[in-house]
């Protein structure tokens, strides 16, 4: 697929990258720096046409569609001399993969980095991986970790596999698991909780997630793999997955994960950090999945982070 120019009519033509997307979605992407409100006018009076007839926003692209853009004006940015001078990427990522081919890509996220850009970061996984691998036409997120969650995240490089793994996702065909620390001494070797998840939004606009009658049904499977006098480390297995699921589920019974700062102990955290643990222990350490287009079954692994085992084993000190 050529660049757009925005001065003249222009003519593209649907190539794998584009095929199943929706039009309104497609052309935000193509058409940068056009507000929405534009794209969205020229798509209801008819100036975008596929094939030559008329869509609505909720197209979705087929592989060889023609698709017309009008003219589009738009601000031009300023050139000077520094226009020409290259951005410097840092490869944040160029490390972290674990698994990838003509389809996938899969990374270990490191914990502090947001899986997206917005609400005031400008810059997140994916828009990383963009700058790192110019080469990669297509690269979409399969699924999201919270930003202080570490471990196995998973990339599309093909559309076609994105759209195979997110249908996946839906019906609960993927093994997922983490490892996490809480506070408490659990019991049970293991546990199977099903509690509905009702998210909302905070007063100051923060999203967050509650236990309540009416909310969507969750189901995880807590399985114990070392306890200590106050803690313990329990193996999650996801059956659904919603937002905020496994921290929801454990600070409603009375575990909070350590350095949760949304759902835990505020006071325990504070000191934790003096101790070493300056982040939430939660690491999405195994996925097991069948491979979208060859159904080779697929076991991914990140290893727990080098802070997370020093904490550990700070505790197993304390313990001796």
């Amino acid at each position: 697929m050529n660049e757009i120019s925005k001065e003249s009519v222009t003519w593209l033509e649907i190539d794998e990258a584009g095929d199943q997307q929706r039009i309104d979605n497609f052309l935000i992407k193509c058409l940068k720096g056009v507000p929405k409100s534009h794209i969205y006018r020229i798509l209801r009076s008819g100036e975008v046409r596929v094939n030559s007839g008329r869509i609505d926003a909720s197209y979705r692209l087929q592989m060889g569609d023609k698709v017309r853009i009008p003219p589009i004006r738009v601000a031009q940015r300023p050139t000077g001399p520094t226009e020409s001078v290259p951005k410097i990427v840092v490869p944040v990522l160029s490390r972290a993969t674990i698994y990838e081919d003509d389809a996938l890509l899969i990374i270990n996220k490191p914990s502090g980095m947001a899986v997206h850009g917005g609400s005031g970061i400008s810059r997140g996984v994916i828009e990383q991986l963009r700058l790192e691998r110019p080469e990669v036409k297509f690269l979409e997120l399969v699924h999201r970790l919270d930003r202080e969650t570490s471990g196995v995240l998973m990339l599309a490089k093909k559309r076609g596999a994105l759209t195979t793994l997110q249908d996946v996702l839906r019906e609960g065909g993927m093994d997922k698991r983490y490892l996490t620390l809480v506070k408490g001494k659990w019991q049970d070797e293991k546990r199977n909780v099903r509690l509905p998840l009702f998210k909302y939004l905070t007063e100051s606009g923060e999203r967050r997630v509650s236990v309540q009658e009416g909310g969507k049904p969750s189901h995880t499977i807590f399985h114990l793999r070392k306890s200590w006098q106050d803690f313990s480390l329990l193996e999650a297995e996801l059956k659904t997955g919603r937002t905020h699921q496994i921290r929801v589920h454990l600070a409603h019974l009375g575990f909070p994960i350590a350095g949760d700062d949304k759902y835990g102990d505020f006071a325990l955290n504070k000191a934790l950090q003096k101790k070493g643990l300056k982040r939430m222990f939660l690491h999405a350490y195994k996925v097991q999945i069948k491979h979208p287009l060859t159904d080779e079954i697929l076991s991914l692994e990140a290893p727990l982070p080098d802070d997370l085992k020093l904490f550990l084993k700070s505790l197993d000190k304390i313990i001796a």
